[in-house]
């Protein structure tokens, strides 16, 4: 039983990404971030779990990086679609709308463009497959992780909503920003950059410097710019782990 426990935890980060595509397809956006959160929650301890208890397991990596693949590939996708759909003055789709009572009705409303979208679902897939078979992302990553670029993609529709800062708005429900925005994510996710990983194997300042203060001021930049901080972490988790790589070939 005690080998089963990881993977229960990435089962539960499976049904969150289902429940988050759920929402992503209605356009209820802050519900599909609530549940890809969580669901990223569950990915990280399972990891954690398995290594805690010794019970790494070929089936477990896996299955964590199919789960990855719902919570961190596929809903970001959709919710890119809904923001693309927006910005051109689109009807977003929504489940439950008048024209969706025809079983084998086609809507046609939304724009081609919103269909970019589902790019950010490709490059995860390539990204994961990659990864399974790369034994060089052991204790780092190559390329921006899944749900890293997940959290950069969901943000979006949270700082629109909650912010109500009309400049941003303005930014970004712009086409040309989204589209921009679907490339870059596409590109970080299988570009060859090395990142540090959060695992810790002591806890001494001297060996982990690099993670104490991107935890510092991942924590200061949350508390201070709220939702607006979530692509300012990852900024700074790229450039960090850049000058990181410096420092350690130097």
């Amino acid at each position: 039983m005690k080998k089963q426990i990881p993977n229960i935890i990435t089962m539960l980060n499976l049904f969150c990404g289902c429940v988050a595509v759920v929402f992503a397809a209605m356009n209820q956006l802050e519900f599909a971030a609530l549940f890809v959160v969580i669901g990223i929650f569950f990915d990280f301890f399972d990891g954690l779990a398995a290594r805690l208890l010794n019970v790494q397991s070929p089936l477990g990596v896996q299955l964590d990086s199919l789960a990855d693949m719902i919570t961190s590939g596929l809903v970001p996708g959709i919710v890119m679609f809904q923001l693309l759909a927006m910005s051109v003055g689109s009807e977003p789709i929504m489940a439950g709308s008048e024209s969706s009572n025809n079983m084998f009705s086609l809507d046609m409303r939304v724009t081609p463009i919103a269909f970019l979208g589902f790019l950010i679902t490709m490059a995860s897939a390539y990204r994961l497959a990659k990864f399974n078979i790369d034994e060089n992302q052991v204790s780092s990553f190559i390329g921006l992780p899944t749900p890293a670029n997940a959290l950069s993609v969901i943000s979006l529709p949270l700082i629109v909503l909650y912010h109500g800062n009309d400049f941003l708005n303005e930014i970004i429900l712009n086409q040309w920003f989204l589209i921009g925005f679907t490339l870059l994510s596409s590109y970080l996710l299988n570009a060859r950059i090395a990142l540090f990983a959060l695992k810790f194997k002591g806890w001494t300042f001297k060996d982990n410097a690099v993670r104490y203060v991107f935890i510092i001021v991942s924590l200061v930049l949350l508390m201070t710019m709220k939702f607006l901080a979530i692509p300012a972490i990852i900024a700074f988790y790229i450039l960090s782990s850049l000058v990181n790589t410096w420092n350690t070939n130097s």
